[in-house]
């Protein structure tokens, strides 16, 4: 089996795409487990010869960092945090984003400042490798001081406590060290601290946003391109004198792209009536750009992040420092995921404008795409759920990122509510995906009215895989069905 070797050099999204698709197995490098050795054995000294507190190592935590902790209770004092801020309530956590959690944790805790021990490290490693999903809940994080509560329960099963799913059956994390005759981790100075503080959360939740925003935009791209020909618009907006004085790079990308689509197309290089189109159509270039230069700002932020230290104090061993500062502060994710969220809900908006315009009876389109219209209602009410998702979209785009409340007795007086911002830019993500189904479900049937003028061979070809799973609609269905298997089509 092909194995990805955790080592303290750049991580790219690139990187985690390849390692999630291959289902590659996880290892750490030589240079990480030296490091993570390195960082210990140092912490270890410097705890034994100094009496000097030490925020979150010989302290309380939080507005309890005045409180000084007995040596001899340093190991308990990390049980406990672990276990009193196993606060999370709200929906579970899917698989899918406990993978990627695991992943970013193993990650950021490989640098070698963050003072956990090897054997911890490595039992995160193969709850990875064994797909151990320790069962993690959504609402909790106020993504300041870390994501706090969704990490605690993340590494509850290191010491047997909390739950995990372990191939579809959920036991408890007792029941699993049993299982794989595994001791519990007895936690040493810091270590939960190191666990819990970080932004693996709302990492987890942003880099799979960007994997599935990479998928969708390209759909966005290809279902624009098959509702231009069906309603038989102008290809001029596409020129590429248009963009060249006006150059942004998504909106370059796009108009060639969407040229690239419909290169060949019989009803592109038919004669027009019209002399513009709507901007739903004309303006592709200027919206799906503008969404794609926010997702590539946005992937250079999580970039940036993944590749980072993100728990509190910091440990320096070469430097003989322990630091306390401020990296698990979620603020440049919270903006950035505000702003990949309403990126993507733009592509919504405007796909849906074009699905109400393909059911407006124009352009020598039958009215809601059906024959005989009236007995039959036809595409009239997909549009009505494409909008309720738009607007449903609109209301999740508010940010979560101007908000703050003050915890810890004021202590941690500014916090960045990213965890709320990631789980809203997920559901944007799922949503983005049924607008874009809906739309593609429309321009399908709108093309059928085109024949037996071609469009383009890419697009023919996009349409001869979709109507192998969703069919031209000739009289009043169930269109549930077929804007489920649109969804699929294009997962």
């Amino acid at each position: 089996m092909d194995i990805h070797h955790i080592s303290t050099t750049h991580l790219s999204i690139d990187q985690i795409a390849g390692i999630l698709s291959e289902n590659r197995q996880l290892a750490l490098s030589e240079e990480a487990v030296n490091k993570i050795v390195k960082c210990r054995e140092y912490l270890d000294r410097k705890m034994a010869n100094s009496t000097s507190p030490v925020y979150g190592i010989n302290t309380g935590f939080g507005s309890l960092c005045d409180v000084k902790i007995n040596d001899d209770e340093l190991g308990q004092l990390q049980k406990n945090l672990v276990m009193s801020h196993a606060c999370g309530t709200g929906e579970e956590v899917p698989a899918h984003i406990i993978r990627l959690m695991l992943l970013l944790k193993i990650q950021s805790l490989s640098y070698g400042h963050s003072g956990v021990q090897l054997e911890t490290v490595q039992r995160l490693v193969d709850f990875y490798n064994h797909g151990i999903y320790p069962v993690v809940y959504n609402q909790g994080s106020l993504g300041a001081s870390g994501d706090l509560a969704p990490l605690a329960h993340l590494c509850l099963p290191l010491i047997g406590m909390g739950e995990v799913v372990y191939q579809g059956t959920r036991m408890s994390g007792e029941a699993m060290l049993e299982k794989f005759n595994w001791k519990a981790i007895p936690f040493k100075s810091k270590e939960g601290l190191a666990l819990l503080n970080g932004t693996q959360f709302m990492s987890a939740y942003g880099v799979y946003c960007l994997l599935e925003s990479r998928k969708l935009v390209q759909w966005a791209d290809r279902i624009t391109a098959v509702s231009l020909d069906a309603f038989d618009c102008r290809l001029d907006p596409f020129n590429e004198l248009i963009h060249q004085v006006r150059p942004h790079q998504g909106q370059s990308d796009t108009a060639q792209n969407i040229l690239r689509l419909l290169k060949g197309s019989e009803i592109a290089a038919g004669a027009k009536t019209q002399v513009q189109d709507p901007y739903s159509f004309r303006c592709v270039p200027q919206v799906h750009g503008a969404s794609k230069d926010a997702i590539a700002y946005v992937e250079g932020v999580f970039t940036t992040e993944i590749n980072s230290v993100t728990d509190n104090p910091n440990v320096f061993p070469d430097e003989d420092l322990i630091v306390s500062g401020g990296n698990f502060h979620g603020q440049p994710l919270a903006l950035a995921l505000d702003f990949l969220a309403i990126a993507l809900a733009e592509l919504g908006s405007i796909s849906e404008r074009r699905t109400y315009q393909l059911i407006s009876g124009l352009r020598n389109l039958p009215a809601f795409l059906v024959d005989n219209p009236g007995l039959n209602s036809g595409f009239m009410i997909p549009q009505y759920t494409a909008a309720s998702i738009v607007s449903q979209n609109k209301q999740l785009c508010s940010p979560a990122s101007v908000d703050s409340i003050v915890s810890s007795n004021g202590q941690e007086d500014h916090v960045s509510m990213g965890a709320n911002a990631a789980t809203k830019c997920l559901r944007v993500t799922d949503n983005l995906r049924r607008v874009l189904a809906i739309e593609l479900l429309n321009a399908a049937q709108a093309l059928e009215f085109r024949r037996p003028l071609k469009s383009s061979p890419e697009v023919e070809h996009i349409m001869d895989s979709y109507r192998k799973n969703v069919k031209r609609n000739e009289d009043d269905r169930v269109l549930s069905d077929d804007i489920a298997l649109s969804v699929q089509f294009i997962s």
